[in-house]
């Protein structure tokens, strides 16, 4: 597989940091960075015959491979990320769905404790993510409280005592 305008050449670092001219097939964007697939020129026996090989693989970019110099890569198939819709560009990213309860006292129970966002600076790391069902039970009870400084209480206040509370009902 020899490289083409098709699969440009391109340097692969391997792990022990050698670099090897090899083919570039594709690129896909990822959440975590690019992976890159390529080809390296290896060698597999064949019955008895030692005969010249290409090995395909994924790799991170840039830490796996780089440009050959006055090779163009503009052409090469190129996978990206969908771009974020106005509405989430606008609100930025998504908060962690779910509730974390902060036990109190040192109670095993959940009669006594704080409720937070998972991402609130005040919840406990590694407790578990509770289901909105589970955090409104855990809410319900007389010792536990909402957080406001994570948006706890402002969007699990609604959901436990309906919409309208707070709200004069005769205006």
């Amino acid at each position: 597989m020899p490289s083409s305008d098709a699969t440009p050449p391109i340097w692969v670092i391997l792990p022990d940091k050698q670099e090897v001219v090899g083919c570039l097939h594709e690129r896909r964007q990822t959440s975590d960075g690019w992976l890159y697939k390529v080809s390296v020129p290896a060698w597999r026996n064949e019955d008895g015959r030692v005969e010249p090989a290409w090995y395909t693989v994924w790799v991170q970019a840039p830490t796996h491979v780089r440009p050959v110099d006055g090779v163009s890569y503009g052409h090469v198939a190129t996978e990206r990320l969908p771009q974020p819709s106005v509405v989430r560009k606008t609100l930025g990213p998504r908060r962690p769905t779910g509730w974390v309860l902060q036990r109190l006292d040192g109670q095993r129970g959940a009669d006594r404790g704080v409720l937070h966002a998972p991402d609130c600076d005040e919840a406990p790391q590694g407790a578990p993510v509770l289901p909105v069902e589970r955090a409104l039970d855990a809410a319900e009870k007389a010792g536990v409280r909402l957080c406001t400084l994570c948006g706890a209480a402002q969007e699990l206040e609604p959901l436990l005592h309906g919409f309208d509370h707070g709200f004069d009902p005769d205006r």
